[in-house]
């Protein structure tokens, strides 16, 4: 098997780094438009294999796609952060033609690979490395929803003083604070959750989760990188071995939960040929609501994407 990720940042270089320390996959390539960058990772990665008892081998190019010709799964990192100044269509009009230029390389050397989208905006980012890729839906996705539930379920761990292992979560919808968290489909080792806390202190903690990637913003000055690279991650493993894991992740609806073309995060099981079916809960009328508020507010930015051209 092998895995190919695009991005050697923070982000990147943490998803290499774990898919080789569970030894995913025989060959893991780190590739990087920064001279040297990628490669470097992976070196430094591939030497800490006597350490850690791996047998992944790491490698890294710049910009050199042919060294990921016919990986099995990608993993899209790429892009810029906002800086100070930029406005929401420009930061999506440049890292919408990062992600168009990663994806015409990957269908170009890996026509066959399931395409797991992590750059930011990550519901329009899906949408068009979807578009640019031409491939089926089940085989372009993206990350936000297992990270959104891992922030979730870390804090109910905290205010429970449970392990994260015994907590199970679904949050839906876009990534950020449109999400649409679903308390009574949360459980602690089959308990729900609703027995075990009062609504206030959940409520706290779900519009903590909505906030996550800013919180932590403003603690280093950057984004976060362990908990989205194990994410990614985690993604991989369940296609590269076929887990058939049921994880939210985003993907275009096709008539799902009454929503036509567009992306968003909902339940689905995760197997070797990407998404190999989405779970249409039976959500309350509250529930529907709060997914059509975020369909909308999803829709509006891949309108933006569209204007762009």
């Amino acid at each position: 098997m092998k895995v190919t990720v695009v991005g050697a940042g923070n982000v990147g270089a943490t998803c290499a780094d774990v898919l080789a320390y569970r030894e995913v996959a025989n060959e893991i390539v780190l590739i990087d438009i920064k001279e040297g960058f990628a490669e470097g990772k992976a070196l430094d990665i591939w030497q800490k294999a006597p350490i850690d008892l791996y047998d992944s081998r790491t490698v890294g190019a710049t910009n050199d796609y042919s060294k990921s010709a016919n990986s099995d799964v990608v993993v899209i990192t790429s892009g810029l952060p906002r800086k100070p100044g930029m406005s929401r269509d420009d930061l999506i009009g440049t890292n919408a033609g990062i992600v168009k230029s990663v994806t015409e390389n990957v269908v170009k050397h890996s026509p066959n690979a399931i395409i797991i989208v992590v750059s930011n905006p990550l519901d329009v980012m899906t949408y068009q490395a979807h578009i640019t890729s031409k491939f089926p839906r089940n085989r372009v996705i993206g990350m936000a929803g297992i990270l959104d539930t891992a922030r979730y379920r870390a804090f109910l761990a905290e205010a429970l003083n449970v392990s994260p292992k015994d907590i199970q979560a679904i949050l839906m919808g876009g990534h950020g604070d449109t999400m649409v968290p679903l308390p009574r489909y949360t459980t602690v080792a089959g308990i729900p959750v609703t027995e075990l806390i009062d609504k206030d202190k959940l409520n706290a903690i779900l519009e903590r989760t909505k906030v996550g990637g800013g919180e932590l913003v403003k603690l280093m000055g950057t984004s976060a990188w362990y908990a989205p690279g194990s994410a990614a991650a985690q993604m991989v493993e369940a296609i590269v071995k076929d887990q058939r894991r049921v994880f939210p992740v985003c993907i275009k609806l096709e008539g799902e939960y009454g929503i036509k073309d567009c992306y968003l995060g909902v339940p689905v099981i995760l197997g070797k040929n990407g998404v190999e079916k989405v779970i249409e809960l039976d959500l309350n009328s509250e529930e529907k609501a709060l997914l059509e508020a975020s369909r909308k507010a999803v829709k509006e930015v891949m309108d933006v994407l569209e204007k762009l051209g």
